[in-house]
């Protein structure tokens, strides 16, 4: 197939264009440099007319939790002029019930000329893990929600040509929310591992050796502990279904505050450390939302590294992010970081701090931190916990 990829960004449609892909993301690059090298991928600013449109863009959340719809209406105005009836438009945007029901509509007051039932409008949520897009885009099953039973119908053939797993059709709502709810599922079980941590870190518990234990039960899974939640999809889309149902939703709600407060909570941790440290310099191990990918959006890690820098402006902090090359914006008046190497940053801290598990830090010897007071909240160093570090003779072994 012949596509248009269009994005407001011109850096990344000028590497588009170059067969590069300007973020991090495993085998993707190869399949960008061979379609942009056969003419069959092409990057522009602006939509190109097509047989059929995939809307992918963002859907963060107001400061009342209720959907910003803006960028939606953006792309929807970009290819409204385009349209000329019979065109398949497919939101995969994460998005609120009845979200694909406004967008038809909006096309149709944009368009009046058209028939409402000419816009064949279709909701197909992505359902990939940062990472493993470019094998969970073919093995991830998928659900096609339509306007009518039409568009839900092209929507699948369209799918199929790459998605090799089993594709189901429903109604354009039913579609939404199931992925606000595959997602709320998830942080839902998340905050119960968060709030774990933070009993077993008051009674005295490994909650790692805990989990362990508790998961030997046949009909029990407990995911791990982290210091918080992150991403443009998990900590996002639970409030969608809070602000849809406002006075339905209170355990969902929770998770989202549980886990929302968990960052604080490690920065408190943190500092308890550096407090008994004689060591001016901190190690952060990590950026990133989640494990060996470069995506910063909604990260709890990044998040705990601002407020640290910001409330301790008399301590340096050394950053470790393997998967970066510069600090992000959010740091530009903050004066007392910088990015090092993974080594450099430990070598120099009295206190170290590990906030993503990426595959790198998995090889830190407990030689290399000796002495340091340590906090790990992934539970990547549990095999270190014998090492001597210092005073606490043992890792901080906040929750994750």
């Amino acid at each position: 197939m012949r596509v248009h990829g269009v994005d407001v960004n011109e850096r990344n449609v000028v590497a588009i264009n170059n067969g590069e892909v300007p973020f991090l993301e495993p085998e993707l690059g190869d399949f960008v440099a061979r379609g942009v090298e056969a003419g069959m991928l092409k990057a522009n600013l602006k939509a190109q007319a097509s047989d059929a449109y995939i809307l992918a863009v963002p859907t963060p959340f107001n400061e009342d939790y209720s959907a910003d719809l803006s960028y939606i209406e953006a792309a929807a105005d970009g290819i409204a002029p385009l349209l000329t009836g019979d065109e398949l438009i497919i939101l995969e945007s994460t998005s609120p019930p009845g979200t694909t029901e406004h967008l038809a509509r909006y096309l149709a007051a944009t368009r009046p000329d058209l028939e409402m039932d000419q816009l064949l409008v279709a909701h197909c949520p992505e359902r990939v893990l940062p990472g493993y897009v470019m094998k969970e885009l073919v093995t991830n099953d998928r659900i096609v929600g339509g306007m009518t039973p039409e568009a839900a119908e092209l929507a699948k053939k369209l799918y199929e040509t790459f998605c090799k797993a089993e594709i189901l059709t429903t109604d354009a709502i039913t579609a939404e929310m199931s992925k606000l709810v595959e997602n709320s599922y998830r942080d839902v079980n998340i905050a119960f591992a968060n709030e774990l941590s933070t009993i077993s870190d008051k009674l005295g518990i490994n909650v790692w050796e805990l989990i362990e234990l508790a998961n030997h039960h046949p009909r029990v899974n407990i995911l791990q502990p982290g210091p918080g939640v992150g991403g443009h999809c998990i900590a996002v889309d639970p409030w969608f279904i809070v602000a849809a149902a406002p006075d339905e939703s209170q355990l969902i709600r929770q998770a989202r505050i549980t886990n929302d407060s968990k960052p604080r909570w490690v920065v408190s941790k943190i500092e308890r450390q550096m407090a008994e440290s004689n060591s001016p310099v901190v190690a952060l191990l990590g950026l990133a939302f989640k494990k060996n990918i470069d995506d910063l959006r909604e990260s709890p890690a990044l998040q705990i590294a601002l407020e640290l820098a910001k409330k301790n402006p008399q301590t340096r902090f050394v950053i470790s992010e393997p998967n970066v090359d510069v600090l992000p914006a959010s740091f530009a008046h903050v004066e007392n970081v910088e990015l090092a190497p993974t080594a450099k940053a430990i070598e120099q801290a009295g206190t170290v701090a590990l906030l993503v598990d990426h595959d790198e830090y998995s090889t830190v010897e407990p030689s290399q931190l000796e002495g340091k007071r340590v906090v790990d909240t992934r539970g990547q160093w549990r095999f270190i916990s014998n090492v001597n570090l210092g005073k606490t003779e043992a890792l901080e072994n906040i929750h994750a």
